[in-house]
């Protein structure tokens, strides 16, 4: 039986989230820490996991910092929770598209409000 990539990047997500939630204690990794999507390779040997972290920004890059160095921890917590041969390599990437929603929403609101938004602010 084959075993479909998008079925196990779904998989991957969810016991993700929940080892990074419940079982990672290292105090540098926030709260507010979530994994909006993984893509997984057709031959499942590389999984890029994108997470967004909502903290300022000296605390977001510590905390991508120490969930890039807990790889390999992260890879052996989730070896027995999937049902693989071998745990695709897990390359994490800073989802951005929450903080430029955010951003386009206040210049949306200013906007409607009457104020000038200029070049700089846009770009």
């Amino acid at each position: 039986m084959r075993i479909r990539p998008e079925r196990v990047a779904q998989l991957i997500r969810r016991e993700l989230s929940d080892i990074i939630s419940n079982r990672m204690r290292d105090p540098r990794i926030g709260r507010w820490v979530s994994i909006t999507d993984v893509e997984i390779t057709r031959d499942l040997a590389f999984a890029r996991v994108y997470i967004s972290i909502l903290a300022p920004p000296e605390e977001k890059e510590t905390t991508f910092a120490t969930l890039r160095a807990a790889t390999g921890w992260l890879r052996s917590q989730l070896a027995p929770r999937l049902d693989v041969r071998e745990v695709p390599e897990l390359r994490f990437e800073l989802d951005t598209s929450l903080d430029t929603g955010a951003r386009v929403d206040a210049i949306l609101r200013r906007l409607e409000r009457g104020e000038t938004i200029d070049d700089e602010e846009l770009g």
